[in-house]
């Protein structure tokens, strides 16, 4: 593959769905390539670069995970010890689910925590042990290892636990475990250390329909393990090589031993119907893609988005960072599955949705929320529309800028048992997910995006 065919897909893509800046970063048997277009801000444009930092939201899980696995092959954590054996103090909603959840529980999203918590904790030292001290706030959506459902706040509470245990700052276990073996010195969470770099920033839709640059750069420190840290696709493409590799640094020192960094890729519990993936490892998503096994985690911020994707059967991996909302993640997949098609002949396509139902449209069609979004899914005769945007009592209570909504966008059902659907438009286009049936039958929940939403009762359900 020619550099210049990949700079020209690149650059016709983020043109095409009105992005500012992307970066790419393509690692095929060693060999690096990059692909970057467009500018860092629209307000103070600079070309972005492979050096360009990017917020990489919910990628940072990944070194949360690789950090907390360290210390158990340290022997300082086991994975099925009960979280209050490290962080005692912790209270929860749910007396039992505090007193039965366990560190595994947390890395593979099975402690049926509500997804996050919008609360400001500071930016001081104790930013993350605020957060967790006010975990009991968080709703309990489904029993301990009943099933999966994405949570930040979950992976704020591994940080917590990697604090209480290394006995430092979590951004100072993450590099002096991780980020300076690996030698990823354009990896931080520290503005201090951003702002002295090219870096972009995130853009949303203002109230005339027109990009305008997000406020708000990074989430809060408190939100650091789950969303926080800050990277270029050159070093996120070192990272890739890492997790692609026997868990030794460049130098030869065994940064994770071979045989956990293995297990961080094999499933520990299945996913229905989800873009995201097929199963859960321990963190990553993993999902089979025309014969071959993908592992990855994307990740989104205010305005900006990032994308990690790997093939450890043919040593590839991937990672494409941009600056807009709502098209940057259909940038993102559009640019991943190019790749995968035209490096490795691998091809990633949508399943084709059912015909327009009437009788099923009014059936799904309702209010669902989670703790900070709400998604409301309507029919008319044209067919079915999925919208999903943050509660406006959240909005108004939270001192900074949060992302834009998704406005309604079509979706269709799939063939099978039809509870799993695509959204077919739109920002969030090729999201999968499915319904949630009682056991009198009736649709109770929806999930989008690995996130259970609750059906909000109404008169006529």
């Amino acid at each position: 593959m020619s550099q210049d065919t990949l700079s020209e897909f690149v650059r016709e893509t983020a043109v095409k769905f009105g992005v500012p800046g992307v970066a790419v970063g393509i690692l095929v048997d060693g060999k690096e390539s990059y692909a970057c277009h467009g500018v860092t801000s629209l307000d103070n444009p600079l070309p972005v670069d492979r050096d360009t930092l990017f917020v990489l939201g919910s990628v940072s899980k990944s070194f949360t995970a690789t950090v907390l696995l360290r210390l158990v092959a340290d022997g300082l954590v086991e994975l099925d010890a009960p979280v209050r054996r490290y962080v005692p103090e912790l209270v929860l909603a749910d007396e039992r689910a505090a007193a039965e959840l366990t560190v595994l529980n947390l890395l593979n999203h099975t402690a049926g925590l509500g997804v996050r918590l919008v609360v400001e904790t500071g930016d001081g030292d104790d930013a993350l042990a605020g957060y967790v001290a006010r975990m009991a706030e968080l709703a309990q959506i489904a029993p301990v290892g009943a099933r999966a459902s994405y949570s930040q706040a979950g992976y704020n509470l591994l940080g917590r636990i990697i604090e209480k245990v290394t006995g430092l700052t979590f951004e100072q276990a993450v590099a002096s475990l991780a980020l300076e073996p690996l030698g990823l010195s354009d990896t931080t969470y520290t503005l201090d250390h951003a702002i002295t770099r090219r870096f972009a920033v995130g853009h949303n839709l203002d109230e005339d329909g027109e990009l305008a640059v997000a406020r708000q750069w990074k989430d809060t420190r408190g939100n650091n393990p789950g969303g926080g840290i800050v990277s270029t696709v050159a070093d996120q493409l070192r990272w890739a090589r890492f997790h692609l590799g026997d868990g030794r640094a460049d130098s030869g020192a065994t940064v994770l031993p071979a045989d956990l960094l293995a297990r961080m890729q094999e499933p520990t519990v299945e996913l229905q119907g989800s873009t995201l993936g097929d199963a859960f490892g321990l963190c990553w998503f993993l999902r089979d893609v025309d014969g071959v096994r993908t592992v990855g985690h994307g990740g989104s911020g205010n305005g900006q988005f990032a994308e990690l994707l790997t093939v450890p059967e043919r040593n590839f991996a991937i990672t494409v960072m941009s600056n807009a909302g709502p098209h940057g993640p259909a940038v993102n997949q559009a640019i991943v599955r190019w790749a995968l098609e035209h490096y490795l002949g691998v091809v990633d396509r949508d399943p084709e949705p059912l015909p327009h139902d009437p009788a099923r449209a009014e059936e799904i069609a309702g209010i669902y929320d989670i703790d900070v979004m709400t998604l409301v899914i309507a029919a008319d005769e044209a067919g079915l529309t999925l919208g999903v945007g943050i509660k406006p009592e959240i909005r108004a209570a939270s001192d900074t800028e949060m992302p834009s909504d998704y406005p309604p966008a079509a979706m269709g059902l799939l063939p099978g048992d039809g509870d799993e659907y695509i959204v077919t438009e739109g920002g969030m286009t090729g999201q999968r997910g499915f319904f949630t049936r009682d056991d009198s039958g009736a649709i109770v929940g929806v999930d989008l995006a690995g996130r259970l939403f609750t059906r909000v009762p109404t008169a006529a359900n």
